[in-house]
């Protein structure tokens, strides 16, 4: 069992407690396979064989992901928990200060040892990054929005940054390793992966055994247009819906991210996905996931107790775009023959790259 002790996860399915705190766990317990509601660690049986398992897919022949909140035997999954639905907050003052005691909570839980950080310059790897006395890394193309990102967000918090420039060689050589790592092919995630493995193998050979990354915060605070809008790429008819539905997708997210760092030689360590700031966030009406068109309000306002009033309000791109890998390992399958009047032709290319 990964993330908490075998007798903590037992309590956590008597008192049907879907957030009974820490980040997360997966693994084996009473000769079940038990994942947690938010899928924060990677868990795979082999398919149709409950008993051949692993938290690596490149252990199996046919990886079969055990969905978060549930539990897997040989008869099949049965679902344990689900989000929690508690009231909303009334107050956003109240509101301010939950979510930002629980941040205090979550990142002094968290040890220093072997611990650096990944660090874009965006509010939410700056609010981790505060709290560590450690070295911050970004990768990036020369002239990225991410690199220029963390210099200034680095030189307004007084901290060492170390950059990875990315080149073209690192990307050939990163997308087989990073496909083969997380067990997907589409041109998203090899795209969102790869910026990550590049930092942490930096990281690693720099001698960090972990890296903290600040994974989650869009998620669980409102961060995406889709979120803000409530507009097609959602069910949900309400910010505080789309909130939620959007939170629902980290399952599918957070194993991608740990297998790229775990391939990489780095531990993950997540601190704003702790369960004491679910809970919080779970909490957040519409109007204080979003305010007069700013997503991520409510945490915002907390994270000005850590970093400076600019980094807390800035926007930030996503991190495949901001890196310019995207952009790039597009080029990359152009100039590989793969162009654009090819359906997913950048997927076709990582393809091939694993042929």
């Amino acid at each position: 069992m990964r993330g908490r002790s075998p007798d903590a996860v037992r309590r956590a399915i008597e008192t049907n407690d879907p957030l009974p705190g820490g980040g997360g766990f997966a693994g084996e317990v009473d000769g079940s396979l038990v994942r947690d509601v938010l899928g924060r660690y990677p868990l795979f049986s082999e398919e149709d064989d409950a008993t051949t398992w692993s938290h690596d897919p490149t252990d199996l022949d046919v990886p079969d992901p055990v969905p978060a909140g549930h539990a897997r035997t040989g008869e099949g999954d049965e679902r344990l928990w689900d989000l929690p639905d508690p009231s909303p907050f009334e107050d956003e003052e109240s509101a301010v200060s939950a979510v930002r005691t629980a941040i205090e909570g979550s990142l002094g839980a968290v040890s220093t040892d072997g611990l650096a950080v990944a660090f874009s310059g965006g509010v939410d790897s700056a609010v981790v990054g505060s709290a560590f006395d450690c070295p911050l890394y970004v990768a990036g193309y020369s002239g990225s929005h991410d690199v220029a990102a963390a210099r200034t967000a680095a030189d307004l918090m007084d901290r060492d940054l170390r950059v990875v420039e990315i080149t073209h060689e690192d990307i050939e050589r990163a997308v087989p390793e990073v496909a083969r790592a997380i067990g997907r092919t589409n041109a998203m995630d090899v795209q969102i992966a790869l910026p990550l493995y590049l930092t942490a193998e930096r990281a690693r050979a720099d001698g960090y055994e972990r890296l903290a990354v600040g994974q989650g915060a869009d998620e669980l605070f409102g961060g995406y247009e889709k979120v803000a809008r409530a507009d097609h790429r959602v069910e949900a008819e309400t910010v505080r819906g789309a909130a939620r539905e959007t939170i629902r997708t980290l399952s599918e997210q957070l194993p991608r991210d740990a297998l790229t760092l775990r391939a990489a030689g780095v531990e993950p360590v997540a601190p704003l996905l702790d369960d004491r700031i679910v809970r919080e966030a779970l909490r957040l009406p519409g109007s204080m996931l979003v305010s007069d068109g700013v997503r991520k309000w409510t945490f915002r306002r907390a994270a000005r107790e850590f970093v400076p009033d600019e980094i807390a309000m800035r926007d930030k791109k996503a991190v495949q775009y901001g890196s310019l890998v995207a952009r790039e390992l597009d080029r990359l399958a152009r100039q590989a023959g793969y162009k654009r009047r090819m359906d997913d032709h950048v997927t076709k290319y990582v393809r091939s790259r694993l042929e």
